[in-house]
C-alpha cells in the first residue's frame, strides 16, 4: 500500500472540467502536487491536495532534460518516498518512472480503483463525461477499463 500519492497535473484538471475531483480525496484521502504542478493546474484547490516541494532539486533539473517540468518534479518527489504511487497519464513519463522503479497509475487506473470501491458506480458515465473533453482517451483504453470494470462483454 502507497504511503504517498502524487498526482501530475493531468488527472487533477480532467476531474475539475468534469466536476469529480472528490473521487481523489475518497479513494486516497490526501493527494501531494509539487508546485510546478500547482502552477500548471492554475487555480485554488482543496486542503486536502497539498502542495510540497521535492528536496533535490538537482535530481528534478536533470529529470526536467528528458521530461517536462510538472512531471519531472512529480517523480523527482517521488523518488523522496519509501512507497509512493504517481499519478501519470504521458507515455514517456510513465517509461520513466517505471524505469526508476516508482509505482504508476493513470487516471483511468484511478476511476477504475475508485469504481471497485465503490466510489463510483458506473465508469462508462465518468468516461463519457472525460470524452466531451479534450482529453485523449483511445478507443482501446477505453473499453478495456469497461470490461475491466465488468460494464462491457469481452
Amino acid at each position: 500500500m502507497p504511503n504517498v500519492i502524487i498526482s501530475d497535473s493531468s488527472c487533477i484538471i480532467l476531474l475539475i472540467k468534469i466536476g469529480k475531483l472528490h473521487i481523489l480525496q475518497e479513494l486516497y484521502g490526501r493527494v501531494l502536487i509539487t508546485p510546478e504542478i500547482s502552477e500548471e493546474i492554475g487555480e485554488p484547490l482543496p486542503n486536502w491536495i497539498r502542495v510540497e516541494r521535492a528536496r533535490d532539486l538537482k535530481y528534478q533539473t536533470l529529470i526536467a532534460t528528458t521530461l517536462d517540468v510538472g512531471e519531472s518534479s512529480a517523480i523527482a518527489l517521488a523518488s523522496e518516498y519509501e512507497t509512493p504511487l504517481l499519478i501519470l497519464d504521458d507515455f514517456k513519463a510513465r517509461n520513466f518512472a517505471e524505469s526508476l522503479g516508482v509505482p504508476y497509475t493513470g487516471t483511468i487506473g484511478v476511476l477504475l480503483d475508485a469504481r471497485k470501491s465503490g466510489i463510483i458506480g458506473n465508469l462508462g458515465e465518468i468516461i463519457a463525461l472525460i470524452e466531451q473533453t479534450n482529453f485523449r482517451l483511445s478507443k482501446e483504453l477505453k473499453d478495456l477499463a469497461l470490461r475491466l470494470a465488468g460494464e462491457k462483454d469481452v
